[in-house]
């Protein structure tokens, strides 16, 4: 395996796992857990 082969398969890889990351961050099921983290500061004690 050359070494450009390998990076072309770590670029690959990373993209795939960015795309992964943003759709699991942008998903509706996650959309009241993250407003309820952005929240926190303003609640009161």
């Amino acid at each position: 395996m050359d070494v450009n082969t390998l990076r072309s398969v770590t670029t690959v890889i990373s993209f795939v796992v960015f795309i992964a990351i943003v759709r699991w961050a942008w998903s509706k099921s996650r959309a009241h857990d993250f407003q309820d983290a952005a929240n926190l500061p303003f609640e009161q004690d």
